[in-house]
Parts: structure tokens; C-alpha cells; sequence
């Protein structure tokens, strides 16, 4: 008996610890410290919605209390009775009244965020040049990447999401084969990408991602994909106009051939391997691609998505990509090869030409 409580003592421990560590993050990826004026509404919902289901434990605890140490038979004697309230008409209008009250206080707030949020009417709100006046993005969630496009600027880009901060920017989502889901913690709630329908929502950055320890916010596919959907992340670059104006520029221009003679090895090999097939190099395109566009390859912040972005881990990536993520579409090298891995020398020309592929100064 003594064995059994000391062992719930220890789960009871391990709960409350539980409780107190869900509340720690990085700001780059904790939906408890916003970084953009929707993921702070949602936020200030979480700290309403908590604040009332306070009160109400609060409330019941302090009654709970008060019954067993007022009422307690050893205080009052067996012959005690206790003032009978049945049928009250006070005490039934209170008990109806506080629970409705409370519903109201919640309810208010939470549907009118929930519509503001879904107003998507002046997303093609176009300037007196034809342009728009906001920046609208295409996301296509894939098998196990993230590709986005910016249709009014007529680029491209995979893997790494770039936004101006300090405005609203339009998403539309879909999925091109199951159903995932679009998610920035730090951001702003997720959205389910259907290859169905195109859902369609805006999220606003405040802060500029290179004040952070990683230089990314952090996005994550949060709707059970497949073997590798832990592994189905993205990162986000936010910047100020100007830098986002800078960067839409550099992606417009046609890609240059490296100056690096192992680059330019690469980049043939690149071409000879039918690399080119399933990549794009050129920011400047159509989507669709089988795999991702890769112009920025050199400038983000992670190989797939999940390793350390270095040579070493991108070699080890294109020898065998099914043993870090499971299920993804990138093929073996014999099968491109002629049956025969890559040499050493080849993978080192192709992770020199790859991490040559930069638009950022």
C-alpha cells in the first residue's frame, strides 16, 4: 500500500513538472510568445479563456472547502441539519445566470476573431498601377516540403517562406497529394491544405527573424502526413520592406554560373545526373516541380528541411535521403547513376555547386 502512493506521489510529481515545462519555448517556435498580431489575438484568447476557467476552479474549490470544514459532522454533531435551499429561486438564478455570463464573456471575443480573421476581402485590392496592394503567397504542401510561390512578383521558392514584417500577407493553401497542415507556431494558428480546395487566410509578422538565435521562425506540417511528417518542417525569413523589396529583385534574376571551378563541375554534373528534372535553379518559373526549387539553396537555414545546413550533411543527404526522411520522393543515386552510387569527387562538386545557388548579399 505504502509502494502504491509513493509511486502516484512520483506520477503526480511528473504531471505538475509536465504542466510547467509545456510553458517553456523558443521564441522562434512557441505559440507563447507571439510575434505577429495574430498569433498575439489568439494569444490574448488563451490567456481570457484560462483567466475564466480560473475563476471557476477558484470558485468551486473555495465552496468545496468551506462545506467540508463548516459542515464537518465531528464539528456539528449527528443531529445537525443544515439549512435546506431546495428549490431556491435565487440560488437556480445564479447557478444559470454566472455560467451563461461567463460563456458570453468568452464567446464575444472569440467570434469576432474568428470572422476578422477569416476576412480575406482585401487581399486582391489592387493600387492605381494594377498592382496589388497586398502580398499574396501560394503554398503547396508536398511529400515531405513546402513550396511557395508569389504569384505578383512571378517567382518561386521551396522550403524557406520570405515575408516582409509590419504587414498583412495572404495564404493560399492546398495540399498536391494528402491532406497536411500550414502552421507557424510563433506566428499565427494553423490551416488545413486539402488537395481538394484552397484555403485562404493572412498572418502578420512583427518581428524581423534575424534578431533570433536560428535567423528563422519555424513552421511545421501539424496534420498527420506520413512516415516522415515530424520531419515535415520549413522555416520562415521575415525582413523589412526594403530587404524583402531587395531580395523579390535578386530572385528575378536569371541564376549566374559559379566562379568556383568544383562549382562548375557540379553544375554540370547537376545537369549530366538529370538533377535538373526534378530541380529548379532559377527563382524565376512554374510550380509543380517534383522536387523542390532549390535558387536559395545556399542561403537557408537547414538541409531538408531538418539537418544541419553544412557540405557534410548534404552529401550524406543525397547518398541515402530514405534514411533521414522516410518516404520522400528523392530517388537513390544508382538509380540516376547507372546503377552505381556517386564518388566522392562527384558529391563534392554537386554540394559546391548547391551551396552556390544564393540570391542573398
Amino acid at each position: 500500500m505504502i509502494n502504491g502512493l509513493k509511486k502516484w506521489r512520483l506520477f503526480t510529481l511528473m504531471a505538475a513538472l509536465i504542466f510547467f515545462l509545456a510553458g517553456c519555448g523558443r521564441e522562434e517556435i512557441s505559440t507563447l510568445i507571439p510575434a505577429g498580431g495574430v498569433a498575439q489575438d489568439q494569444f490574448n484568447l488563451l490567456l481570457l479563456s484560462s483567466a475564466v476557467m480560473l475563476f471557476v476552479i477558484i470558485v468551486v474549490t473555495i465552496v468545496y472547502v468551506l462545506a467540508i470544514t463548516k459542515f464537518r459532522r465531528s464539528k456539528l454533531g449527528d443531529e445537525m441539519i443544515p439549512e435546506q435551499v431546495e428549490g431556491s429561486a435565487k440560488l437556480e438564478f445564479l447557478w444559470t445566470a454566472i455560467p451563461i455570463v461567463l460563456i458570453i464573456i468568452i464567446a464575444i471575443p472569440t467570434v469576432y476573431q474568428t470572422f476578422d480573421l477569416a476576412d480575406t476581402r482585401t487581399m486582391d485590392v489592387e493600387a492605381e498601377d494594377g498592382s496589388m496592394t497586398n502580398l499574396t503567397v501560394n503554398v503547396v504542401a508536398k511529400l515531405y516540403w513546402w513550396e511557395f510561390e508569389y504569384p505578383e512578383q512571378g517567382i518561386v521558392t521551396a522550403q524557406e517562406l520570405v515575408v516582409p514584417t509590419d504587414q498583412r500577407v495572404y495564404f493560399n493553401v492546398v495540399s498536391a497529394d494528402v491532406k497536411h497542415s500550414f502552421w507557424i507556431p510563433s506566428i499565427g494558428g494553423k490551416i488545413d491544405a486539402n488537395p481538394e480546395n484552397t484555403n485562404t487566410f493572412y498572418l502578420t509578422f512583427d518581428q524581423e527573424s534575424s534578431e533570433l538565435e536560428d535567423g528563422v521562425f519555424y513552421g511545421k506540417c501539424a496534420e498527420l502526413c506520413g512516415p516522415s511528417h515530424a520531419l515535415m518542417d520549413f522555416k520562415v525569413k521575415t525582413m523589412n520592406a526594403e530587404d524583402f523589396e531587395q531580395w523579390v529583385t535578386a530572385m528575378q534574376e536569371e541564376p549566374t554560373s559559379p566562379s568556383d571551378e568544383l562549382a562548375q563541375t557540379g553544375e554540370q554534373l547537376f545537369t549530366e545526373k538529370t538533377c535538373i528534372g526534378c530541380h529548379a535553379t532559377s527563382g524565376v518559373g512554374t510550380t509543380g516541380g517534383v522536387g523542390p526549387n532549390l535558387a536559395t539553396f545556399g542561403d537557408r537555414n537547414r538541409v531538408a528541411g531538418i539537418l544541419e545546413h553544412n557540405e557534410e550533411n548534404l552529401k550524406a543527404w543525397i547518398q541515402d535521403p530514405q534514411q533521414f526522411k522516410p518516404g520522400n520522393q528523392m530517388p537513390d543515386p544508382s538509380s540516376y547513376n547507372n546503377g552505381e552510387p556517386l564518388t566522392e569527387q562527384e558529391l563534392d562538386a554537386l554540394a559546391a555547386y548547391l551551396m552556390s545557388l544564393s540570391v542573398e548579399q
